[in-house]
């Protein structure tokens, strides 16, 4: 008995049809690479200079002959970018990362027509001119670096648009002129990296970046007071070697996450505040070379505090050195070379050198070098032996402190001369 089929010859054909075209869509469907992309990466390869692009390098690759998308991670597109299918066809580029092959040009003539760009990476070459307005085409752009180019001119007020930006690195080129305001804007940055520039004028406020965790201005010529709001995400904050002026401010023990304070090679000065010895979460503090002439002690006495460094060497600090900083619990690296601090070595100093107590840690760094401190070493430090810990004493006013003690080495006492001009000191 024979099987009969219900479908008529018309019908059949239509179905082997449909099932054909299944099978070829299925089997040939290659992403294709949006044209105004291919266009953009075209645009890029173009404005280098030809002889900056060495063989091996991922641009030298690009062989626009044929599909980028489509061939990627071949010997014609062999790195430099990444896609990503939008739809069943078309891949669009969302992310170029060139390598460090000593790329130059100018950005200046690419519209970035990029829509859908994540990452844009040019970090460690040599691309010079102006960071371009177009760049500001890019909408959905999460992170940009252009870290360690020769870009020259001001930061465009228009990187100020690009709200999804989350890390922005344009450190280490000859950037100049003044942060824009329009960076307060770019509320879902995490990571802003301005060192190693030229920039001057003041620090704007940047209090709307309310998930900025790092900040690096460091290296510049910025200018004025440290701002009066600044981010409570803050981790970390470093703006040494620049001229800032005034004093810690007061809203710093606000930032109940901030983990370390890099203010060092500026022009601060009054007291070293109190708060910073109190705050919840501090690690490192460094204020080193600024014009600090004395400490505010805490009311706490600082064994609540949670640093670990403190660095306050080559200030005008005064005075006696300070009692507390011995019973902070978690201090193991403390200098304060190069002030103008007198009087005896506090016993709790070498105590927690040499002889810290349960749940303390001990000083490994303490560096005293460079002041006018008189009288005799500790007892508790001539016990000491080279590699235990590093404990610098030379150049101050200390009564026999001969160098076979590895901490009176790197230079003599001052002279008695000196030591007495500088104030009655010496018994």
């Amino acid at each position: 008995m024979g099987v009969h089929s219900n479908l008529s010859p018309s019908s059949s054909s239509l179905a082997v049809l449909l099932i054909t075209l299944t099978t070829l869509q299925l089997l040939g469907a290659e992403s294709k690479t949006f044209w105004g992309d291919i266009e953009a990466l075209k645009e890029l390869k173009n404005a280098l200079d030809p002889t900056s692009v060495s063989p091996g390098s991922c641009i030298s690759s690009w062989d626009f002959k044929l599909d980028p998308c489509d061939n990627l991670f071949s010997d014609r597109f062999t790195c430099g970018f990444r896609c990503d299918l939008v739809d069943s066809a078309t891949s669009r580029v969302t992310e170029l990362s060139l390598d460090q092959a000593g790329y130059s040009g100018s950005l200046s003539s690419i519209s970035w027509n990029l829509p859908y760009l994540q990452t844009l990476d040019l970090s460690n070459n040599f691309f010079s001119g102006s960071i371009p307005d177009s760049l500001s085409n890019l909408t959905r752009l999460t992170r940009l670096g252009l870290s360690g180019n020769s870009f020259s001119g001001s930061i465009p007020a228009s990187i100020g648009s690009l709200s999804n930006l989350e890390e922005l690195y344009l450190d280490s080129n000859g950037l100049h002129g003044a942060i824009p305001p329009s960076l307060n804007r770019l509320a879902s940055l995490k990571r802003l990296e301005l060192q190693g520039n030229q920039l001057s004028g003041e620090l704007p406020e940047l209090g709307s970046l309310q998930n900025l965790f790092y900040l690096d201005a460091s290296n510049n010529a910025i200018s004025g007071q440290i701002p009066l709001t600044l981010p409570s995400s803050l981790l970390q904050i470093s703006m040494r070697n620049n001229r800032l002026q005034g004093t810690v401010p007061e809203n710093i023990k606000h930032l109940g996450f901030l983990q370390v304070l890099d203010l060092s090679h500026n022009q601060l000065g009054g007291s070293v505040p109190s708060y910073l010895f109190e705050h919840p979460s501090l690690q490192q503090l460094t204020l080193s070379f600024n014009q600090f002439s004395s400490v505010q002690p805490p009311v706490s006495l600082g064994i609540q505090s949670e640093l670990i460094a403190l660095d306050l060497s080559n200030n005008q600090l005064k005075g006696l050195l300070p009692s507390f900083l011995p019973m902070m619990p978690k201090l193991s690296a403390l200098t304060l070379e190069n002030n103008k601090f007198m009087g005896m070595i506090p016993t709790q100093y070498a105590f927690k050198v040499a002889l810290p107590g349960s749940g303390v840690s001990a000083f490994e760094r303490l560096l005293l070098g460079g002041n006018y401190l008189f009288g005799p070493i500790p007892g508790p430090l001539l016990v000491l032996k080279p590699g235990s810990a590093n404990v610098g004493l030379a150049d101050n006013c200390l009564y026999r402190c001969p160098r076979v003690f590895f901490f009176c080495q790197g230079g003599d006492q001052k002279s008695l001369s000196e030591c007495r001009s500088f104030g009655p000191i010496i018994p």
